[in-house]
C-alpha cells in the first residue's frame, strides 16, 4: 500500500472505496457517452412520437425527452388559454375545495434547520413537510399570487397547490374537460394502462421542489408559465448524498401578542411524534446564499465535481417525459400576467424489472472514502445519517422510503396528520 495513504490515516478499506469511486465516476461518463449524450440538454421532439418510437427510444431506454406544443394544441386549456382566466377557473370550479401547501419560503418536502436545536442536534437539518389547508379555488389562486411577490407584502408564507395523490381528478374534476384524461401515445406504449394518478400544480416564482425521485413514469405538461428542471439519471444516485433526517411538519400557531388576527398566525415547525426519520437528498443546487453554496461544494463534491445535470425548461403546451427513478429539482417562472405557473402531470406505473434491481444494487455500493463521508457528515450536522454508504443492508428499503416520504404530506393537514407507517406506504412526483 502507498505509504502516503498510511501516513494520512487512510487504510486498505478506504483505498478500496477510492477505487470504487473512480469506477462509479466512470459509469457516469459511460452512461452519457452511450445513451444520454454529454451536452446536458434534453432532446426535443417536434411532434408527438408514435407509441412504438416512444417505447423504443425513450421509455425502454429510461431517457427523458420534451414533446412540443403540437401534442397539446387540441386541449382547450392550451388552445383557448382557459387557465389564464381567473374568472373562468373560479366559475367552473366554484364548488371545489382544493388543498394548498404553506411554507415560510416555498420549499416544501425539503431540508431545513431543526426547529429547536438541542444538545448534539444543534445546527442540524430535518425533513420539513408543508402545512396543508383546504380552501376555495378562488382563495387559493389569490393566495398563490400574493405570496409569490418578492417584497414585504408577500409576508412569511408561500402558498403552493401541490397536493399530488390524484388531486386533479379528486379536487379539480370540474376542469377535466379542458385537458386530455391521459396521454394516448404514452398509454399505448405502457401497455394500455391508464395513469395511476393525475395531479395539478399551481405555484409562483418562490415555489421550489428539492431533488427527489419517483417510482412512476411521469408525463409532465405545463399549461401556463414555465418549469425549470435539473435532472440526474438513477446511475448518479451517490452524487446526491441520500441521508436519513428527522421528520417535521409546519403548523399554524396563533401568536396572541399580535393585535391582528392575520399577523397573529405564524408557521411553526415541529418534529413528528413519534419521532421518525426520512431518507432524502442532501444536495441543494440553488442555495439561498453564496456562503451556503460554498458549504455545499465542500460537503458534496461528487455532485459539484461530476458531470453537469441535464437542464431543461418546459414551456406552456410542452410535455416533459421524466423517466421513473430520475432525480429532479424544479423551479418555475410564472405567467407574466397571471403571476402563476400551472402544470398537470400523469403518473403511469413503472415496471419493477431488471433495471430497478440494477439501480437498487448500485445504490448499495460503497463509493465514498471515510474521509469524505466524515467531512460531509460534520458539515450538515450530527443528526443526519448517510444512506447507501454505511447502511448497505437497508439500502433497498431506503430507496422505497424516500419515495414514500415525498407523499407523506398527501394525507396531512394543519389539524389532522398521520405520521405512522401507513401514510408512508401510499404509492407516489
Amino acid at each position: 500500500m502507498d505509504m502516503n495513504l498510511k501516513e494520512g490515516g487512510i487504510g486498505e478499506e478506504a483505498v478500496g472505496e477510492i477505487g470504487m469511486e473512480e469506477r462509479v465516476r466512470g459509469l457516469w461518463r459511460e452512461v452519457r457517452e452511450l445513451s444520454l449524450g454529454s451536452s446536458g440538454m434534453v432532446e426535443r421532439l417536434e411532434s408527438a412520437p408514435s407509441p412504438l418510437r416512444f417505447l423504443r427510444e425513450y421509455a425502454s431506454a429510461n431517457k427523458p425527452c420534451i414533446v412540443s406544443r403540437s401534442a397539446t394544441e387540441h386541449w382547450p386549456a392550451i388552445s383557448k388559454s382557459l387557465w389564464e382566466d381567473d374568472r373562468y377557473l373560479c366559475s367552473k370550479a366554484a364548488l371545489s375545495q382544493v388543498s394548498v401547501h404553506l411554507t415560510p419560503d416555498g420549499r416544501a418536502d425539503a431540508l431545513v434547520p431543526l426547529p429547536h436545536p438541542q444538545g448534539e442536534e444543534g445546527g442540524s437539518l430535518c425533513f420539513a413537510s408543508a402545512c396543508v389547508r383546504s380552501m376555495s379555488l378562488s382563495e387559493a389562486l389569490r393566495l398563490i399570487v400574493d405570496t409569490g411577490k418578492e417584497d414585504e407584502a408577500a409576508g412569511n408564507v408561500v402558498a403552493y397547490a401541490q397536493q399530488q395523490n390524484d388531486c386533479f381528478r379528486s379536487e379539480y374534476g370540474a376542469l377535466a374537460g379542458d385537458v386530455d384524461s391521459h396521454i394516448p401515445w404514452a398509454t399505448e406504449a405502457f401497455g394500455g394502462c391508464l395513469p395511476e394518478a393525475v395531479n395539478l400544480w399551481i405555484g409562483n416564482a418562490r415555489s421550489h421542489t428539492s431533488f427527489h425521485r419517483d417510482h412512476y413514469e411521469n408525463l409532465y405538461a405545463v399549461i401556463t408559465g414555465e418549469k425549470h428542471f435539473l435532472l440526474l439519471p438513477p446511475t448518479d444516485v451517490h452524487r446526491l448524498y441520500i441521508r436519513r433526517y428527522p421528520a417535521a411538519q409546519y403548523y399554524y400557531n396563533y401568536n396572541s401578542s399580535s393585535s391582528s388576527s392575520s399577523e397573529g398566525e405564524v408557521l411553526e415547525l415541529r418534529l413528528d411524534e413519534p419521532r421518525r426519520e426520512v431518507p432524502w437528498c442532501s444536495v441543494d443546487p440553488c442555495p439561498p446564499s453564496q456562503e451556503e453554496l460554498q458549504r455545499q461544494m465542500v460537503s458534496f463534491p461528487l455532485y459539484f465535481d461530476g458531470p453537469q445535470p441535464f437542464r431543461c425548461t418546459v414551456r406552456a403546451g410542452e410535455i416533459l417525459y421524466l423517466p421513473s427513478m430520475w432525480f429532479h429539482h424544479v423551479t418555475q417562472t410564472p405567467h407574466h400576467r397571471t403571476g402563476r405557473t400551472i402544470a398537470i402531470n400523469y403518473w403511469y406505473d413503472m415496471q419493477f424489472d431488471i433495471k430497478y434491481a440494477y439501480f437498487n444494487f448500485l445504490q448499495s455500493i460503497r463509493c465514498l472514502s471515510p474521509t469524505a463521508a466524515t467531512t460531509t457528515h460534520r458539515a450538515t450536522g450530527s443528526s443526519s445519517r448517510l444512506v447507501s454508504v454505511h447502511d448497505n443492508d437497508n439500502d433497498n428499503d431506503d430507496a422505497d422510503d424516500m419515495q414514500h416520504a415525498h407523499l407523506h404530506t398527501l394525507h396531512m393537514s394543519d389539524s389532522d396528520s398521520d405520521s405512522g407507517d401507513d401514510a408512508l406506504l401510499k404509492t407516489d412526483t
